[in-house]
């Protein structure tokens, strides 16, 4: 799997355990940084980089992190056609790709360990999109509304 990384200062630690996590399990990784520790470095600068790469490049996933992970996933929201999940568990993981067609993963490395976020990762990387009608009809509809601002018709 191709997997592109994001985050900053707040989850370095992190970010550095799972690109070597993520190389032993034998993924096609690319660190969009930060390359080094930096106490003031911007996290946009580096996630929105990493989710641009996995809108570019089918089939591949992200990981961006960050102190909690949620501006982290607002920023990788941003880029046309992501859609990124904040999770804390596997199971929320799992929910993300197989509901939600998930494409990137935004972990908060304060609250985060890394044994955790390495069974986050790998249910995230394992899981596929269910495919299942109702959640394909969402994702449209949110699909839609990133086009071109149009709402979902109300139920009648």
């Amino acid at each position: 799997m191709r997997v592109h990384v994001g985050g900053d200062h707040a989850a370095w630690e992190l970010l550095t355990d799972l690109l070597a996590f993520l190389e032993e399990e034998g993924h096609e990784v690319t660190n969009h940084g930060p390359h080094a520790y930096d106490a003031v470095d911007d996290y946009p600068v580096f996630v929105l980089r990493a989710a641009e790469a996995v809108a570019a490049d089918p089939g591949s996933l992200g990981i961006v992190l960050g102190g909690s992970g949620n501006g982290e996933q607002m920023a990788a929201n941003k880029v046309t056609g992501i859609r990124a999940a904040l999770c804390s568990d596997p199971e929320l993981a799992q929910l993300a790709r197989e509901h939600n067609d998930a494409q990137v993963l935004s972990l908060g490395g304060r609250f985060t360990t890394p044994e955790q976020a390495r069974a986050i990762v790998s249910t995230f990387l394992a899981t596929p999109f269910s495919g299942e009608p109702r959640h394909a009809r969402r994702i449209e509809m949110v699909g839609a509304y990133e086009a071109d601002g149009t709402l979902p018709p109300l139920p009648a």
